[in-house]
């Protein structure tokens, strides 16, 4: 097992990579005592079998020593499609720490649902199922920031790259084979687009969930919000350690106004009922409340609570769905969410069901079922959809 812990070994190995079609990647990182993830080990992988071609790449280990910028040089290098499996945080680790994202990218969880795999496509289902191998879950949930790593996180680490490879191939080469590749490309552009990754502090509000949408009321959450959102990204501590979500529900309805009244917050930490905490919440309360009405923020009619649905037409559509996914090999909540099928039976079409590939493989479908002019019926197992 190769670790890399200096500059010369990272540029040595991704000047090699650079002669295949593809790298795999994976990371391990730590989020628990800080705002942003803590970047742990890079595992990379070339195309080969078992461990061959694949490293570790030690940041914690090589310190100064090690520079990420040949990593970052790889991801830009649009001759190597980078693969991962459930992108996300990775992502946000490089996109937060240098601006980049890898281009070309491949998640090989969104090609697991298009390709007839379910809506659970977990790394380890496609091991077992495509790679016929097994991986070793006791080092899940081990702290990766802790040195020296032992030879089982090791291991763990670089079966998430060296299965990959497998794993990748096969789902590339049946997407190819059905046609499909362009479906997991369109559903690729949420994943490689900057702003998936950037917190704006002014927005941070909306995912809170709450009852009360008297504007005033949401006003004053707002300024909650983002206070506690940039003390949180200044000091790179977790938004729970400044005050958890129920703490500022309760501060915006009781609305604070000295450090008294502070005191009486039920459920407040008490590191925030006093210093730079405790001032920032009555500043956002009284910016709050001084806020002009024309600019309190609103919700929309259908952004918060269910839409009003046929509840006879959503379950159509719900047996519509399954029986398009079926028949399709696509994971049902890749095709439509729940709220979308309650959206489509209460009148609206303002959807992701309706655009792109899925329109083509649910959505056109749903719009006739809402419309009457195909109905459902039952032949032999499967469920078909017939012109009225």
């Amino acid at each position: 097992m190769q670790t890399i812990t200096t500059t010369e070994a990272l540029a040595a190995f991704c000047e090699a990579a650079r002669a295949h079609p593809y790298v795999t990647v994976d990371t391990e990182f730590l989020r628990e005592r800080t705002y942003y993830s803590r970047l742990c080990l890079v595992q990379l992988a070339m195309p080969g079998t078992g461990e061959e071609g694949a490293v570790l790449v030690d940041p914690i280990a090589g310190g100064e020593a090690l520079s990420l910028a040949p990593l970052y040089d790889l991801f830009r290098d649009p001759s190597v499609v980078k693969v991962f499996h459930a992108a996300r945080q990775d992502l946000e680790i490089f996109a937060v720490a240098e601006g980049v994202i890898p281009a070309p990218l491949f998640d090989t969880q969104v090609a697991a649902m298009v390709c007839g795999f379910g809506d659970q496509a977990g790394y380890e289902t496609l091991v077992r199922k495509i790679a016929r191998a097994s991986v070793d879950k006791s080092s899940r949930f081990t702290d990766w920031s802790r040195r020296p790593l032992s030879d089982a996180q090791k291991s763990y680490a670089l079966a998430d790259v060296t299965h990959l490879r497998q794993i990748y191939e096969h789902l590339a080469a049946k997407l190819e084979k059905t046609g499909r590749s362009a479906w997991v490309e369109e559903e690729l552009r949420t994943l490689a687009d900057p702003e998936t990754y950037r917190t704006d502090p002014a927005e941070a509000w909306r995912r809170l969930k709450t009852r009360n949408t008297a504007p005033r009321f949401l006003g004053i959450l707002r300024e909650l919000a983002r206070f506690r959102e940039e003390y949180a990204q200044a000091r790179d501590v977790p938004r729970s350690r400044v005050y958890k979500d129920d703490a500022l529900l309760e501060l915006a309805a009781t609305k604070p106004q000295s450090h008294q009244d502070l005191g009486r917050a039920r459920l407040l930490l008490r590191e925030a009922r006093k210093g730079e905490i405790a001032d920032g919440i009555l500043a956002a309360v009284r910016a709050g409340l001084d806020c002009p009405q024309e600019d309190l923020p609103r919700l929309a009619p259908e952004t918060h609570g269910k839409a009003q649905a046929n509840p006879a037409i959503a379950d159509m559509l719900r047996v519509l769905l399954k029986a398009r996914s079926d028949q399709s090999g696509v994971a049902g909540r890749l095709l439509a969410s729940a709220a979308d099928l309650d959206h489509l039976a209460a009148g609206g079409r303002d959807v992701p069901a309706l655009s792109g590939w899925r329109r083509e493989v649910f959505g056109e479908d749903a719009l006739r079922l809402c419309r009457g002019e195909i109905g459902l019926v039952v032949r032999g197992e499967e469920v078909a959809a017939v012109p009225l």
